[in-house]
């Protein structure tokens, strides 16, 4: 049974700040190489599926048994300082590199009042699918922010119905949203979708499975207890993001990972034995850096992007790039986080208290 003393998962910590790092190789790679079959690590999409779930079991371990005290307005409030601090940062960010991308002038075709709206979108988290030259992101100037609609919307769910219920309704509800998942896999072939105007929808279904099942693995109290090397755990995770890419069996392939295989990671990752040490600190640290990395990488992205298409580097000068900029977001996110979020957030939560 879990412990329901508040301890601290730290090798889930290290677990999202890889998937975190995965997903900024992934969206690289997305440009250097658009056919997923060419990619080193084409299955990095469904790290998005793996935060889901996570988030549904740290909101459930965390408020499952203190949010009828706290009362709904404080939740809501509490949720706000935590996420929407970097979601502003993120489109303003993104307005910076889409104004002055040096190697593009797209945003020159577009108003001043266009381009607000833009920002606007990004910091309201109101879908605004603006940009037909690059997908109809819903979020073009940091397409990512997707997820966080959905998670605003899981959160909202969560304060004013899905605390209240049963676990065999909330069985019902992973049933019918891995049925649903299952259907989006099929028709769309993967599970690479979500972030744009024509698959909203499925957004929201990837989110529907993956947080419930996160809820039920908090409330029915599972854990595997283990002894694996943490590494190794990490690595099983990690594994999943270099699969390759089929357009044969993705379909089979990606419902399969998020209905049993991430459940049972976080399972692992729940009972598996404390952290020491330097491995304990450095699980912390990416973390930590896990959501700042995550929510601010793409604007770079896109100016990744438009330097490709205006230069057409070769592959041994893409990988020189791709890999410095990795370590530079790393590096960014990590100054964004001490010196901008968690002093942000430490003010507002002065004042709330």
């Amino acid at each position: 049974m879990l412990n329901q003393t508040k301890k601290h998962f730290e090798l889930l910590d290290g677990m999202r700040g890889v998937a975190a790092i995965a997903v900024v190789l992934f969206h690289f790679m997305e440009i250097a190489q658009p056919d997923y079959r060419n990619s080193f690590i084409p299955r990095s999409y469904l790290a998005v599926d793996f935060f889901f779930c996570l988030s549904g079991f740290v909101i459930a371990y965390a408020y499952d048994h203190k949010l009828f005290r706290i009362g709904l307005k404080r939740f809501f409030a509490l949720r706000l300082i935590r996420l929407h601090p970097l979601v502003v940062m993120g489109s303003l960010i993104g307005l910076l590199a889409f104004v002055y991308d040096p190697f593009s002038d797209l945003a020159a075709s577009f108003s001043v009042f266009q381009k607000l709206g833009m920002f606007l979108s990004g910091g309201t988290l109101i879908p605004y699918p603006a940009v037909p030259e690059r997908y109809f992101n819903l979020f073009h100037l940091n397409p990512p922010t997707w997820t966080l609609f959905w998670e605003y919307i899981a959160n909202f769910l969560y304060g004013l119905l899905l605390v209240r219920l049963s676990n065999k309704v909330l069985w019902g509800f992973v049933i019918l949203s891995a049925s649903a998942l299952c259907i989006v896999a099929f028709q769309s072939g993967y599970l690479a979708v979500g972030f744009g105007a024509d698959n909203f929808w499925a957004g929201g279904i990837r989110l529907w499975f993956s947080f419930s099942m996160g809820l039920l693995i908090f409330r029915s109290n599972w854990v595997i207890i283990n002894k694996l090397p943490p590494l190794l755990i990490i690595g099983l995770l990690g594994l999943i993001f270099f699969i390759p890419f089929s357009e044969a069996y993705g379909k089979i392939i990606d419902p399969i990972l998020v209905i049993f295989y991430f459940p049972l990671l976080i399972l692992l990752g729940i009972g598996a034995k404390d952290l020491k040490g330097r491995f304990k600190a450095c699980c912390r640290f990416f973390g930590e850096i896990s959501y700042p990395l995550y929510i601010i990488h793409y604007p770079f992205i896109w100016i990744f992007m438009s330097y490709v298409e205006l230069k057409q580097p070769n592959l041994e000068q893409m990988s020189f790039i791709i890999t410095l900029g990795t370590l530079l977001l790393i590096i960014f996110s990590y100054l964004l986080l001490k010196y901008v979020d968690e002093p942000i957030r430490r003010y507002f939560g002065r004042r709330l208290a």
